[in-house]
């Protein structure tokens, strides 16, 4: 087929800001002890909702009033299920709710204050733990299902808590506890209690001991083997998030993994997981190497099995879930050119194989006309390693002449990654003409704890340099018109945008920058518990640093922004709070700058109702055209 020449940005697309607008969020599939049930949470605009399939079947909505939400942190830790009930967090109150599948209205098991997440019922369906946070203070709290008492308190003390899990005797939980200025992936512990039974009275904890874990030392989601003889866990301890198992009896301890593979993730929120272990003692873990994603499962005698060739269209799978019954994984799974799905991976049959239960969006995009993510390295400024990942211009209709403006897409975090999961925006330009790079800056995860620990004091300076460095060397392969650079970001990444227009003035011919940090002293006093000391490790303590904070705060040096900028804002945003951003722009707007001021009322820190994100990407795709393609 001959396709058409037209000038890269400007083709016409099948990707559309309306068709991502009304994409499904898929998170946190969960199976009941039955191992026949399967859920998941369903973001639809502003509104969570639990989706279930019994059996495999048709789906229904368990939660048609109540949104479904968790606030602890980031979030996450919407929902379980356990013994034909549903536990939920409803958005609006904070409350953990119990509405059985069978039938029957949601009612409230805890009083409304603070906020609740990650909610865990114990093997015999009595007790349920949970993380509760309120006026600042966190912990691990515990409450019967019915609701009758009063939550107590089951652990308390430290700063953070998150993934409560009960061994299958219901006589041990744990969990993971940190406390400031760690962030979890700097360094956490792993707790395990011996839980003791008062007569008519909630469970307390009898006895605590730390397992693994330490200042130094990230540790990431426990779960015991259905067999309760031992405790798995992922830890960072050799410069990789490994999987290990400890024997519950002796204490030993083995590593399960190795090689230059993450098993982890940065805990951002509470519901998060990497590892599932099956009935018959499989461990099932995900593995990621330059940014791609592959199940594997490992078994009784420790051999790895790589379980790509059961999801070859896969290169993202997060969140598995083992069904308790079968030995059955449930995942959401994506690609670059697959919307996120939520598959169950088969390791009962013969050969493993992948079903479909759910779609995000209609997939009717062919994929002929959906550019794939590529892993791209380059040297940075100080003859360093930065890697990342290129989406070529991608069309099965039209081609352009010459190098292809490039778009810098800056994740947030810090400390973060982008894999080779759907990116909506990634396809939303690259399918209109634009290449497109996710720079994975030394400070990003996914590439080993010493990349991460880069951005240690020096967050402001990798990202900058090494994005930019990763755009110019792009240009001289001909991949990229460096002419025609952008620069684009939410939070952390809106942060990138804003330092980079300061620091390197001209380099870009705009940028996009959404609810981006640009008082790193505000930040510090204004922004919500979980973040109030990771600018301790990211730029420095203070008052101490008090100069580099004002090097490194965009506001201060607002007058040496000239290049166009669009900046982009939710209203209620508790993260970035708008001040941020009113007080770029009104910088901007005193000295005539090109810029457009977007604030999106009942938004917080990024877009989640349908008409937002449609009027976002229709208003990014306009300024572009204004201020990169015509100018």
């Amino acid at each position: 087929m001959t396709r058409e020449q037209r000038m890269f940005g400007l083709w016409s697309s099948p990707v559309t800001a309306k068709s991502l607008a009304v994409s499904l969020r898929l998170n946190e599939p969960c199976w009941d002890t039955d191992g026949r049930t399967l859920a998941w949470v369903e973001g639809r605009s502003d509104r969570g909702v639990i989706v279930v399939q019994e059996n495999g079947g048709a789906i229904r909505d368990l939660t048609s009033d109540i949104s479904v939400r968790a606030f602890v942190g980031y979030g996450g830790g919407d929902f379980t299920l356990s013994h034909g009930i549903a536990y939920f967090v409803a958005q609006a109150d904070q409350r953990i709710y119990r509405q059985e599948l069978a039938g029957g209205r949601p009612r409230p098991i805890t009083p409304a204050f603070g906020a609740a997440s990650t909610p865990s019922v114990s093997p015999d369906g009595k007790w349920l733990a949970y993380v509760h946070t309120y006026e600042d203070v966190d912990c691990i709290a515990i409450v019967d299902i019915e609701g009758r008492h009063w939550p107590a308190r089951f652990a308390e003390g430290r700063d953070f808590y998150m993934q409560p899990a009960w061994h299958p005797a219901g006589d041990r939980l744990a969990w993971i506890e940190w406390d400031h200025p760690n962030m979890p992936w700097d360094g956490a512990e792993l707790k395990v209690a011996n839980v003791a039974f008062p007569e008519g009275e909630l469970p307390v904890a009898a006895s605590c001991a730390v397992v693994a874990g330490g200042a130094e030392t990230a540790i990431f989601q426990p779960v015991f083997s259905p067999d309760g003889r031992s405790l798995c866990y992922v830890s960072d301890e050799t410069g990789w998030g490994h999987v290990y198992r400890r024997d519950l009896e002796t204490g030993q301890v083995a590593q399960l993994t190795s090689g230059e593979f993450d098993y982890g993730e940065p805990a951002w929120n509470q519901g998060q997981r990497n590892v599932a272990i099956t009935p018959s003692g499989a461990v099932v873990t995900v593995r990621a190497k330059d940014g791609f994603d592959t199940a594997v499962a490992i078994s009784a005698s420790g051999n790895v099995a790589d379980l790509s060739a059961a999801h070859p269209e896969y290169t993202s799978l997060v969140h598995p879930a083992a069904s308790p019954a079968a030995d059955r994984v449930a995942f959401v799974a994506s690609s670059g050119t697959i919307p996120p799905r939520v598959v169950v991976l088969d390791l009962a049959a013969e050969s493993p194989s992948v079903t479909i239960a759910r779609r995000s969006a209609s997939e009717d995009v062919p994929r002929a006309a959906l550019p794939s993510p590529q892993a791209v390295s380059w040297t940075s400024f100080d003859g360093e390693q930065a890697h990342g990942l290129y989406y070529p211009p991608a069309s099965d209709r039209f081609e352009g002449a010459g190098a292809p403006p490039l778009i810098v897409l800056v994740h947030g975090g810090p400390t973060s990654q982008v894999s080779a999961a759907w990116a909506a925006n990634a396809q939303f330009f690259a399918t209109r003409g634009y290449a497109v790079l996710f720079p994975n800056y030394r400070g990003s995860t996914g590439y080993g704890r010493e990349y991460m620990l880069k951005l240690r004091e020096s967050w402001g300076i990798y990202d900058v340099q090494d994005s930019k460095f990763g755009a110019q060397s792009l240009a001289e392969r001909g991949l990229a018109d460096p002419a025609r650079l952008v620069i684009m970001g939410g939070s952390a990444g809106g942060f990138t945008v804003l330092q980079s227009l300061v620091e390197i003035p001209g380099f870009y011919k705009a940028g996009v920058c959404m609810f981006g940090v640009a008082n790193q002293f505000t930040l510090a006093s204004d922004t919500h518990k979980f973040e109030q000391r990771y600018l301790d490790t990211i730029i420095g303590p203070l008052p101490e640093t008090a100069a580099r904070y004002r090097e490194r705060s965009p506001i201060f040096h607002a007058s040496k922004i000239v290049d166009p900028i669009a900046v982009f804002q939710g209203e209620i945003d508790r993260v970035v709070p708008r001040e941020q951003s009113d007080s770029i722009v009104a910088s901007l707007r005193a000295r005539g700058v090109p810029h457009e001021y977007h604030v999106y009322a009942g938004e917080g820190h990024g877009w989640r109702k349908a008409e937002t994100i449609e009027s976002f990407y229709t208003a990014v795709e306009r300024f572009l055209k204004q201020y990169v393609l015509f100018a």
